[in-house]
């Protein structure tokens, strides 16, 4: 008798996706918590560090859509088909808010000119009038992600 073998993810897969779960939810975590430092250690380290992880997001997170793309192994449709629906759609919404998440953030980096530990400075571009609607519209996505991302947790 031949022995069925139960159809995972592969392995960098599953890597990028919990890179890309723990990362959403340290840099959400961040967020939250940076102002309420010292306004010496929150804008020396605490919200430098935000932005480079955000940044090493970004390339995860395409890595992980050219992974996908490129063959990486995927799970067959979930039976019954409405519920394949379901999964295929709240994923799109986990990208979708991914990819608004990050775009906002790294708009906001730049909008700021952020100084990253004295080491690097990102040019500031565009209106500083941007930096409060930019940063509220990059929270409320990212509170969004944090959501969706719960849901699907919870489903899995």
């Amino acid at each position: 008798m031949i022995e069925e073998r139960p159809i995972r993810y592969d392995a960098t897969t599953i890597a990028l996706h919990w890179a890309t779960a723990l990362s959403v939810i340290a840099l959400w975590i961040i967020g939250q918590t940076a102002d309420m430092l010292p306004h010496k250690i929150a804008d020396g380290f605490v919200w430098p560090a935000h932005v480079v992880w955000g940044f090493a997001l970004v390339a995860i997170v395409a890595w992980r859509v050219l992974w996908r793309m490129g063959g990486g192994a995927g799970l067959p449709a979930a039976e019954p088909a409405f519920l394949h629906a379901i999964a295929k759609a709240s994923h799109y919404l986990l990208y979708a808010l991914l990819a608004a998440v990050l775009l906002l953030g790294v708009v906001n980096a730049f909008v700021r000119g952020y100084d990253l530990f004295g080491l690097f400075s990102l040019p500031q571009i565009g209106d500083k009038a941007w930096r409060r609607p930019i940063t509220h519209w990059h929270e409320l996505a990212a509170n969004a992600l944090l959501i969706v991302a719960l849901l699907h947790a919870a489903a899995a």
